[in-house]
């Protein structure tokens, strides 16, 4: 079998782009590092330009610094000091501390083991004898922690082997996905470096100091529970939670068991089939976090307002802003290598990102990437992606290039604003990357062929839709089907008056009707597209025409009335210019005279029809409405005849005059309908208020039953408007409609209604 070169080349359009979508699609499946660590710069750029606006609620960091280890003694301190400072930490107030540091060997300083490195010698025996007497700082250490309470000790999970299960005082409860434990998600080391027995049983909480850092050693995520890696029987992997998340439990003397909702847990959203931990609820909070039970920390940048130096509470100074405080106890001295690097800071101690954290659970602020995130992320690349795949070949480069500039830069915003708004981490660089590939590979195979047909395709759509339904179309192909959308809109019919007396003197000449119809139709035609209307259909010498579909327009109602006024002035040219031409070859002139209705209500307007064949078109009362005022335009001998709704809307904009409460057919209801006599200058004019003053004032009279003072005033408008309206057909109707009243005098409840009994 052979091919031709253009079928070979139309196959490689294909099956090329395909192949670089779905390379991307699996590379972000597989969460490859690379394609990681681009996202999390993304993240990292978004705290750096606004980061979490630092907040005082009351955590404060005491801090062994280096000013401490000049002044109190190289670290470790002893544990009589460390009581000390725990003391005046408690006594002033801290409702919780926390220690970042773990006390895995006894203290040196105890006085039965100072004397071990002495050198043997009578006195040494003796003097040891006499130290058996006195207290050893650990039990010393551990009897300050008990009896001050509210102390949580740290514990650093570790690689090696295990001796011991650090003790267990918060623990967890986990709701959704049967048969799994937390284990099976939480980060699982096989050890851990614990605190000596008499220390982590007095504390009241024994929790996680790990931070986490990323691939880069950059710290973005915190772990709220881990687990060590030793089955228990009946509970499995021991999960511990970290420090910040059990000093809040503390705080709230919450129970200890805390609540784990899973993804699929009752009640929790579930939008793909992502399975992992969706939130942790300690006390009166719940803190979300991703699927591995980690909280995305949102920096401020390092905050000098939350240390204090432990020099200074050792000294007594600085402990009366201690009251009611979260005090984490740790160390920014370089010498301990507890320091960390962030998205905002170089490095920063590590005890400021538990800071961070508790801040933040205090505050209820947190930085989420749902668990969905990537699935979205990746269905926008197929989707989008396999639109450009099938675009490209049938529209050419350009309106997809123009597409995908606009669908990068509205990532980017949607995630900026999720980011800022929100506090959602969506990353927009990967799925604009993947997409570029896809776009360059389908663009570059079919370039020259598929200029030429997107022209030839875009020219015959351009005979037959308006360019904003083009344009629409283009941006949503998903409109070509049957159906539509529910739309506020305004409405308007223009109908040519005595248009069968003008097309009889056409009889013989065809072609000069048709010339005549498109030299009215044209301009009336601009005068609506001009103003933002689209054209429904032309219906013989009829305009059908509608404002705010299928684009929004804003004063939809205001832009129908301003092209009404256009089209008068539009129509009174071509009258001067047909007389003209009627006098120069000395033939009989009819004038055009056109009858417009406009209203506006909510219509159903879309794609009309059958599967075979179907027009952008739009139905509903609002619609059957406006056919019936244009009819009513000649009966009251106006040319613009409005609905209630679209003179309540317009009203202070245009001269505007009240016409009748008619009920039209085919409707029960009675509605007041108004002429559009003129634009603002005209209504803000002494004449005109003064004619609209009088014109209202006999319609109170005529639906009042004074008939005499209705006739009088009848007279007075038709003066008053001579200069600016032809209104005589207007109050000639009123004067029969009094003669006849007054020969037969209406019913007793009758409230002004006529019942219109024509279209």
């Amino acid at each position: 079998m052979r091919f031709s070169k253009s079928g070979a080349l139309t196959g490689l359009q294909y099956t090329i782009p395909l192949a670089i979508l779905f390379t991307c699609i699996v590379l972000r499946w597989q969460n490859v590092p690379v394609i990681d660590q681009l996202r999390l710069t993304v993240f990292d750029l978004y705290q750096q330009i606004a980061p979490r606006a630092y907040e005082d609620v009351g955590v404060r960091i005491v801090d062994i610094d280096e000013r401490s280890l000049r002044e109190e003694g190289q670290w470790p301190w002893s544990r009589t000091k460390l009581s000390e400072l725990l003391y005046r930490l408690r006594a002033n107030g801290a409702a919780v501390v926390g220690f970042d540091m773990v006390f895995a060997e006894p203290d040196r300083t105890s006085p039965s083991r100072v004397i071990d490195d002495w050198p043997q010698s009578t006195e040494r025996d003796r003097i040891a004898e006499m130290a058996k007497t006195l207290p050893d700082h650990d039990q010393l250490f551990a009897q300050f922690i008990k009896g001050t309470g509210n102390v949580v000790t740290a514990v650093q999970l570790r690689n090696g082997e295990l001796d011991a299960l650090p003790r267990q005082v918060g623990n967890f409860s986990a709701a959704g996905e049967a048969g799994r434990t937390l284990s099976d998600f939480v980060p699982v080391l096989p050890t851990a470096a614990r605190n000596l027995d008499i220390i982590e049983a007095a504390a009241t909480g024994n929790a996680l100091v790990n931070v986490s850092p990323g691939q880069d050693g950059i710290v973005r995520r915190v772990p709220l529970m881990a687990a060590i890696d030793h089955e228990q029987p009946g509970i499995g992997k021991p999960v511990y939670p970290t420090l910040s998340l059990e000093m809040l439990r503390v705080l709230q003397n919450a129970p200890k068991t805390m609540l784990v909702r899973m993804s699929g847990a009752s009640g929790s959203a579930r939008w793909t089939n992502s399975e992992g931990i969706a939130s942790v609820r300690v006390g009166a909070l719940t803190i979300p976090t991703d699927r591995a039970g980690y909280m995305w920390v949102h920096f401020t940048g390092h905050q000098k307002d939350r240390y204090l130096s432990a020099t200074d509470i050792l000294n007594g100074s600085g402990t009366d802003i201690l009251q009611n405080k979260m005090v984490l106890l740790g160390t920014s001295a370089a010498g301990l290598l507890d320091l960390r690097p962030t998205p905002l800071d170089r490095v920063i101690p590590g005890v400021e990102v538990h800071a961070e954290m508790l801040e933040q659970m205090l505050l209820e602020h947190f930085l989420t990437r749902p668990y969905w995130a990537a699935e979205v992320e990746m269905l926008v690349l197929l989707i989008i992606g396999m639109f450009f795949i099938l675009a490209v070949p049938r529209l050419g480069a350009v309106w997809p290039a123009v597409l995908g500039l606009a669908i990068a830069t509205s990532a980017i915003g949607i995630s900026w604003w999720a980011y800022s708004h929100k506090l959602v981490l969506i990353d927009p660089l990967y799925p604009i990357v993947g997409l570029a590939a896809v776009y360059l590979a389908t663009s570059s195979l079919g370039f020259m062929r598929t200029e030429g047909e997107r022209r030839q395709v875009r020219a015959a759509f351009a005979n037959y839709l308006s360019p904003a339904l083009v344009a629409q179309l283009a941006e949503h192909p998903e409109r070509l089907k049957l159906g539509g959308e529910t739309r506020d809109m305004t409405l308007m019919f223009c109908d040519v008056r005595g248009f069968t007396a003008i097309s009889e003197g056409f009889k013989s000449n065809p072609q000069g009707l048709t010339r005549l119809i498109n030299r009215l139709l044209t301009p009336l035609s601009d005068c609506i597209l001009n103003r933002e209307g689209t054209i429904d259909k032309y219906m013989g010498d009829c305009i059908m025409a509608f404002w705010n579909a299928p684009l929004d327009v804003e004063n939809h109602a205001h832009n129908a009335c301003d092209s009404a006024l256009a089209m008068r002035h539009a129509l009174r040219k071509l009258n001067d210019e047909r007389k003209q031409e009627a006098e120069q070859a000395n033939e009989p002139f009819l004038p055009l005279n056109v009858g417009i209705g406009i209203n506006c209500g909510d219509c159903l307007v879309g794609n009309m029809g059958s599967d075979q064949r179907f027009d952008y078109s739009v139905l509903g009362d609002a619609v059957n409405l406006a056919s019936r005022l244009e009819g009513q335009s000649k009966n009251y001998g106006v040319d613009v005849v409005l609905g209630e709704d679209v003179a309540k809307r317009v009203g202070d904009d245009f001269a505007l005059i009240e016409l009748d409460l008619i009920t039209v057919k085919g409707k029960s209801e009675a509605l007041h309908i108004f002429a559009l006599l003129g634009d603002k200058d005209l209504a803000e004019s002494a004449q005109f208020r003064t004619f609209s003053d009088l014109h209202a004032a006999m319609l109170s009279a005529y639906r009042a039953r004074n008939w005499d003072e209705a006739k009088n005033l009848i007279a007075e408008s038709q003066q008053a408007s001579h200069d600016f309206a032809k209104l005589g057909d207007l109050y000639e109707l009123y004067t029969s409609r009094i003669a006849l009243f007054r020969e037969t005098p209406p019913p007793a409840d009758w409230d002004g209604v006529f019942v219109a009994t024509s279209k």
